[in-house]
């Protein structure tokens, strides 16, 4: 896999997984008390929990973006 390759990789996946944060995002926002109510059925969570975790969570997966594809996308694109 040559350089090229690797760029444009790593440019779809950013792509993609920002698409799914903003999906996720949008789907936590406009159903949150549907989603409060079913997870809350099978995980015992209160509303503050509930929210809590899905902050953390889209915090994380956000910082894993940065990390695994978009920061190798930058540092390659100024060596090339």
């Amino acid at each position: 896999m040559d350089t090229t390759q690797l760029l444009s990789f790593l440019a779809w996946c950013t792509l993609i997984n920002y698409s799914v944060l903003i999906v996720w995002f949008f789907i936590f926002k406009l159903g949150h008390d549907w989603l409060h109510l079913l997870h809350g059925k099978w995980f015992d969570l209160n509303e503050q929990q509930f929210d809590l975790i899905n902050y953390c969570g889209m915090g994380l997966f956000k910082l894993f973006i940065l990390v695994f594809n978009l920061a190798p996308w930058i540092a390659l694109r100024l060596i090339e």
